[in-house]
């Protein structure tokens, strides 16, 4: 597999009491390397980095690092909708060791196209690391068009795209116009298969978080042109799939890690809610149909 390639877990951020679990962090990340995921991607939007301080933004990727030991790469999301401030996470990540950062699109400033030029362009000359953009419209209220990413793909640092746009004409566009060596990244699991069929590299996952050798298998099988098996688990993992977005995420995915028995708490921090008795009905029926619980 090479690198930054493959699938790539979104990883949740485990709280006892408000605070950090640390133990389960770690327990959590040696699961997925145990069960054959490819790379790790703390602090995003799974892993609740709206609602982390800069101590614990910094201490969960520094972590994150330290365990991982250089056994599979890492992404630290160090995204802001302050350009400094990204600025000053992208350099901590570096400062603990992180592969590569993912950086998100700006979200509630709402900035044009040349504004986003500006942003990733200051983030990725101010820091020498390798740098994924981050678009995902949904929660962020912005689409960075194809034309803005080609842009960008030509600046020092910046190597590839976790695109969650969910538009597989984006996906083509963003492939069609920047070079070759571009790396585009799913960030959904719905189009995490045929993202690869159009050109793309892997996915960065929400259900990897619960069902990790199944996400990193079907990424395998694709990428390597085994389209049966890959469609196969595209449909088998598609009820969990769904399931996992019946409330905000990471909500069911923390209570999927929860009923795996990985973590000790999966409630989310506020403003999300914790799952209601019927999301968590939704979860457990389709982790059963997996042979998960």
């Amino acid at each position: 597999m090479e690198r930054f390639h493959g699938a790539y877990v979104a990883i949740i951020t485990p709280f006892i009491d408000g605070c950090l679990d640390e133990k389960g962090f770690v327990d959590l990340i040696e699961f997925q390397i145990a069960a054959g995921t490819h790379g790790i991607v703390p602090c995003g939007t799974t892993g609740e980095s709206a609602t982390l301080d800069f101590t614990e933004h910094k201490r969960v990727i520094d972590l994150t690092v330290k365990t991982v030991a250089g056994r599979v790469p890492v992404i630290a999301g160090t995204g802001a909708n302050n350009t400094l401030e990204a600025i000053e996470l992208t350099a901590s990540a570096k400062d603990s060791g992180a592969d590569a950062v993912l950086s998100v699109t700006p979200y509630y400033n709402k900035p044009n196209a040349e504004g986003l030029y500006q942003h990733f362009k200051a983030i990725a000359e101010a820091v020498d690391i390798p740098m994924f953009l981050y678009n995902v419209p949904g929660r962020t209220a912005i689409n960075m068009m194809p034309e803005t990413v080609a842009r960008l793909s030509h600046v020092d640092n910046i190597i590839g795209i976790k695109e969650a746009g969910g538009s597989l004409e984006q996906v083509s566009d963003i492939i069609r116009l920047c070079p070759e060596e571009f790396i585009v990244l799913s960030g959904d699991d719905f189009t995490s298969m045929p993202t690869v069929l159009v050109g793309g590299k892997g996915v960065i996952s929400v259900i990897s978080n619960v069902y990790p050798k199944g996400m990193a298998d079907m990424m395998e099988a694709a990428l390597s042109g085994d389209l049966k098996t890959a469609r196969g688990l595209h449909y088998r993992m598609y009820p969990l799939m769904k399931a996992l977005f019946c409330a905000p995420n990471p909500v069911p995915a923390k209570i999927g890690v929860e009923l795996l028995g990985k973590i000790r708490s999966g409630l989310p921090r506020l403003p999300l809610a914790p799952l209601d008795e019927a999301g968590v009905e939704k979860m457990k029926s389709a982790m059963a149909g997996l042979v998960l619980i």
